[in-house]
């Protein structure tokens, strides 16, 4: 019973990881379509920095968006 559990709970702490990971994805490439829309081209300094950060900076860098009158404006 106890290596059944195991199993079962292993298998849910992976479902979760991955549908965080496939949010992280999704939001990641979202932000640099937008980028690259508003702004055409993004160095890579900044699609590294995009690349490493976590879901919530994302969210809060595809906000500033409809702000920003450059890059700077949404790294900051």
């Amino acid at each position: 019973k106890g290596i059944e559990e195991g199993i079962y709970q292993g298998i849910e702490q992976g479902i979760e990881q991955g549908k965080q990971q496939g949010q992280q994805e999704g939001e990641y490439r979202l932000l640099l379509r937008q980028l690259q829309r508003k702004f055409l081209t993004i160095s890579e300094t900044y699609q590294q920095k995009i690349q490493q950060a976590d879901a919530e900076t994302l969210l809060i860098w595809g906000e500033r968006i409809l702000e920003a009158n450059n890059l700077d404006d949404i790294f900051k």
